[in-house]
């Protein structure tokens, strides 16, 4: 019986001390970015592959116990997943944002040390097990793509009404296209890569005929986009049923 006490006494401290919460930090980035369709759209960063330009914002997410009095240092770090020796960002707040142009794959991790009352180091997070792998958030920027159709028909059957990057165009970071008529006159132009030209020019669908193209952007990768091509407009076009017919007398 005696032996049985000790040996239970004995525990005691171990069943105390596994019942002490201890405080932490749980690493988030949450990604906010305005997709192909034109819609907001966000979500858990960590293991995504998404196209620029897109805004991160990472947050340390303590959690501390009620009754622990606690200063927390922080210390974000990012890199090149491929090139670990290169700390392209350090931070040392609780929370911030970044915004990606550049392709790549990238990691971020988070250290915070809480001291305690007296100013001791009390607890480190990560705190690695033997065999086990730190806690990273990883993400990768995907390379750029962008290509334009050579015709639409504006005649709003939905197929094909605007001229618009094909369908997959990512990564695009900065964007200009303009419209110029037979004579070289400007008719239309935008700078959003979501964008597009509904075929119109004054309020009026333009004449059927050709027009030009001139398009200047840069990919989150460094390509720069100098696309130049002839776009065919064939307002009389009708998807449903194959027909041509008159445009109407729409105007340049």
């Amino acid at each position: 019986m005696k032996h049985f006490l000790f040996f239970s006494l004995a525990l005691l401290p171990l069943i105390v001390w596994a019942q002490v919460e201890i405080p932490t930090v749980n690493p988030l980035g949450t990604y906010y970015l305005i997709n192909n369709d034109r819609e907001e759209e966000s979500g858990d960063v960590n293991e995504q592959t998404l196209s620029a330009p897109f805004r991160v914002v990472f947050t340390a997410n303590p959690t501390i116990p009620d009754g622990y009095k606690s200063q927390v240092w922080y210390e974000w770090t990012m890199w090149k997943t491929d090139n670990p020796g290169n700390i392209l960002l350090r931070r040392n707040d609780e929370n911030f944002e970044y915004d990606f142009y550049g392709s790549g794959s990238y990691t971020v991790q988070l250290r915070a040390i809480f001291y305690g009352e007296e100013g001791v180091e009390d607890y480190e997070f990560p705190q690695i097990e033997e065999g086990e792998d730190p806690k990273y958030i990883t993400f990768t920027v995907s390379e750029s793509k962008l290509e334009f159709p050579n015709a639409i028909s504006p005649n709003g059957d939905g197929n094909n009404d605007t001229l618009k990057p094909k369908e997959g165009y990512k990564g695009i970071v900065s964007f200009q296209a303009i419209i110029f008529n037979r004579w070289g006159q400007k008719i239309y132009s935008w700078n959003d890569v979501h964008g597009s030209w509904d075929g119109k020019h004054n309020g009026k669908v333009v004449k059927d005929g050709v027009y030009f193209l001139n398009v200047s952007a840069v990919g989150s990768d460094g390509v720069e986009y100098k696309i130049k091509k002839a776009i065919n407009v064939i307002s009389g076009y009708n998807s449903t049923d194959g027909s041509n017919g008159s445009n109407g007398g729409g105007n340049e």
